[in-house]
């Protein structure tokens, strides 16, 4: 059986929805399309494995999909994570250099972020990133790299990305069951940001919601680095659910309601419009306003960007977002809801599709693949940054060796 080649990477997104499984080869230094797998999600509840079998099915039916579009043979892979378990802390440490001045070394950042990140967590609570937002070098704030620099204290700010060990643990057991190994795992927000948010808005502050069909997962930057994550519990489903349970239709026509027809501002829908629904079965075909498809979606609009404000007040982040809010994810799609936004953030509001890469299809640039082009992005990125740390590694003992002979 073929292996799976070194310069292939695969990423996996397994949401409440979808699953999908995204394929690109590193060519020249660059990233290159090479193929992709879509299926209907299974055994998933509210942005949680709830059934490992048929979990599995749907990730397995979407790798051997990508496999067979890519004519390349997957092992390994990055993970999106996400969900209403993902947490954020910020914590701050550091380290006494002596009495004496001397010189940052890479071992000394790394001791730093050690101290800072032993805060007590929940037993059932696993590190998901450790991101440094600032260094202080003898109370002198503001260093984002200070190899090299000189002093006798080095402090970090520094964001713990948490999940749940548990829920993590279903998502890479459901990955080994469909013939995967996982590699490394990332927060859905943040891949998501790899992939729709420029320099400048990271560096004015900027908050990132990805819109998904259970949670929205949300990241805020500011000054280049992220100081808060986040999760609202509210999806596209909740939306459609609304719909469903309101005009008393089924979920699949509410869904369809909800794309074709659905506004998150009633005063926006034209009064004379109306909508035939085929309704329940038994039930006779009927014809009702489509403002009343808005007036299920508004209020249920409305809070999902109250939690967001809510949550961003408790993150303490609020007034940080210079660039304002960008929204991503399939969900996002819904009218209206930039204005929403804008209205109960005060800040400018935009929906991003991701970055597309070299040969990539025009499907694939669309909110909902954010996450999964976002996710290849970061793993492309971290295994640069890796192998540049290892060669320099190799230099240095070549050098040691080399100066013992």
């Amino acid at each position: 059986m073929s292996q799976q080649p070194d310069n292939i990477i695969a990423v996996l997104d397994a949401g409440s929805s979808k699953v999908r499984v995204l394929v690109a080869e590193i060519f020249e230094g660059a990233l290159r399309y090479r193929g992709h797998g879509t299926a209907d999600a299974a055994g998933m509840r509210k942005g949680l494995i709830a059934d490992l079998r048929p979990a599995a099915e749907a990730i397995n039916q979407a790798a051997v999909m990508a496999e067979d579009s890519a004519d390349t043979t997957i092992e390994r892979c990055v993970v999106a994570v996400g969900g209403p378990h993902i947490r954020g802390v910020n914590s701050r440490g550091g380290i006494s250099l002596g009495s004496r001045l001397r010189e940052i070394s890479k071992e000394d950042v790394r001791a730093a972020v050690d101290r800072a990140r032993s805060i007590s967590l929940p037993a059932d609570r696993e590190v998901l990133h450790l991101l440094p937002q600032q260094f202080i070098l003898d109370e002198q704030p503001g260093i984002f790299d200070p190899i090299g620099m000189v002093g006798n204290r080095l402090e970090v700010n520094l964001h713990i990305a948490t999940s749940s060990a548990s829920a993590q643990q279903s998502l890479v057991t459901c990955a080994n069951k469909a013939g995967l190994e996982v590699t490394e795992t990332v927060f859905e927000g943040i891949a998501a940001a790899e992939a729709t948010l420029s320099a400048d808005e990271r560096e004015l502050g900027v908050c990132l919601m990805d819109i998904g069909a259970s949670t929205s997962e949300l990241v805020v930057f500011f000054e280049g680095s992220v100081a808060h994550t986040s999760v609202v519990p509210i999806g596209g489903d909740h939306f459609t659910n609304d719909l469903a349970v309101g005009l008393h239709v089924t979920a699949p026509e509410a869904e369809w309601l909800k794309c074709n027809y659905g506004h998150a501002v009633v005063t926006a829908v034209p009064q004379g419009n109306e909508v035939e629904l085929a309704g329940l079965p038994g039930y006779e075909p009927r014809v009702v306003r489509q403002r009343l498809i808005s007036e299920i979606l508004e209020p249920r609009a409305r809070e999902l960007f109250q939690m967001l404000r809510d949550n961003l007040r408790q993150g303490g982040v609020l007034e940080a977002m210079g660039a304002g809010c960008v929204l991503t994810g399939g969900a996002a799609h819904l009218p209206g809801l930039l204005d929403t936004a804008e209205s109960l953030l005060r800040v400018p509001a935009r929906m991003a599709s991701p970055v597309p890469l070299s040969r990539m299809p025009t499907e694939l640039a669309a909110p909902e693949f954010s996450v999964l082009t976002g996710t290849l992005l970061y793993a492309h990125r971290t295994s640069v940054t890796r192998a540049a740390e290892n060669q320099g590694l190799r230099a240095k003992l070549r050098a040691i060796f080399a100066g013992s002979v």
